[in-house]
């Protein structure tokens, strides 16, 4: 054997052993998880000077990390197991970000097919295996669900939302995906809405695999209701697996129409309205929703208020606070942000400020617990 055949098989071993060595390191390395960037209890998006970023919030509401975003970012998706979050642009917006929230460092960029947008929001599944965005065909506002691999990110296929303009998503605990897709078709450069007079909005129940297993459409009437955002009502014992969504009104301002909903699959969807007094209070648009124990809560920034009802959709309590709209819940009752940067304690006795920090907050708080 010559001297350089030797040498060549020598570095080729070398280099395999070097690999092999490095995969048994790599193997006996502890898994990061959320303990490792402190244990937030929360993410929220918000502005800080003229920066945009992303917060892991405590319990009590106080920042544990802040990563900076390219752009406004509107929600987020936190991964089950991984500290790592999924961060969303405000649409219309091309961007999704995956961030590993111990090093601060961007891990994967998300980017649609050519012609699509995101939609603001994402789920992964329970295993966390699997990434599903909300997403539109910008001609059109067609909506899909796009499928990512949880672990590399790579695009891995999509599925038919069932409607126009989907926004938010939630995975039910047994796997099964709601859309609410909000009817609206919007112009993909400016978001002029193009079809107030016919839109359609509808809840859409999806398979794990993508099968379409239910869909309701709310009545003829409020067909100008866009259904935005969802919570699921997991532990609330009269409806089971079913979910409460926020609607915002696209019709007459001066007619008022709820803002909340119930839907069990299977069954028709229950609209709550407010109390006759607070009828006009959150002026057609809901931000955010959550539920926490048998109390559902929704908030508008449009109104300022953060309105209370029980597990049944029957109205509690209405809080007013200028540009309130984030809202999770909490242990006992829930957690809100405002666009003015405080952090609140809400149950249904009124608002506690839990802190108030330099970070004006944007629209959504993510709840990990």
């Amino acid at each position: 054997m010559s001297a350089s055949v030797s040498t060549r098989r020598m570095a080729i071993e070398m280099a395999t052993r070097r690999a092999f060595l490095a995969g048994l390191a790599a193997a006996s390395l502890p898994r990061l998880s959320w303990a490792d960037a402190g244990s937030p209890a929360y993410l929220a998006a918000g502005k800080v000077g003229e920066a945009f970023v992303l917060h892991g919030l405590s319990g009590a509401g106080q920042s544990l990390f802040q990563i900076e975003l390219p752009a406004r970012g509107h929600a987020a998706a936190a991964h089950p197991d991984r500290p790592e979050a999924v961060a969303f642009a405000r649409r219309p917006g091309t961007y999704a970000l995956v961030l590993n929230c111990v090093t601060g460092r961007v891990t994967a960029r998300l980017t649609p097919p050519e012609g699509r947008q995101f939609n603001g929001h994402g789920a992964f599944s329970p295993d966390g295996a699997l990434l599903m965005t909300s997403e539109v065909v910008a001609e059109g506002s067609e909506g899909r669900i796009g499928l990512w691999d949880g672990r590399s990110y790579a695009r891995i296929g999509e599925w038919a939302s069932g409607g126009i303009g989907p926004h938010e998503v939630r995975r039910l605990p047994d796997g099964r995906l709601v859309v609410a897709n909000g009817g609206i078709q919007t112009d993909p450069g400016d978001r002029t809405k193009l079809n107030l007079d016919t839109m359609r909005p509808n809840l859409t129940l999806l398979s794990p695999e993508g099968g379409l297993l239910d869909q309701v459409e709310l009545p003829a009437a409020l067909h100008q209701n866009s259904i935005r955002h969802l919570a699921v009502l997991q532990g609330v014992a009269l409806l089971g697996q079913g979910v409460a969504f926020a609607m915002q009104w696209e019709g007459d301002p001066a007619e008022p129409v709820p803002q909340l909903g119930l839907w069990t699959p299977g069954r028709a969807p229950q609209l709550c309205p407010p109390a006759e007094a607070d009828a006009f209070a959150m002026q057609g648009y809901a931000g955010s929703i959550a539920v926490s124990g048998g109390m559902i809560a929704l908030t508008s920034p449009k109104g300022g208020v953060v309105m209370l009802f029980d597990s049944t959709g029957a109205p509690l309590a209405t809080h007013r606070r200028a540009d309130l709209c984030g809202v999770a819940p909490a242990p006992q009752g829930f957690v809100a942000t405002d666009g003015q940067g405080a952090v609140w304690s809400c149950d249904a006795a009124g608002l506690a400020p839990l802190g108030q920090g330099a970070t004006l907050w944007d629209n959504h708080l993510l709840a990990l617990i």
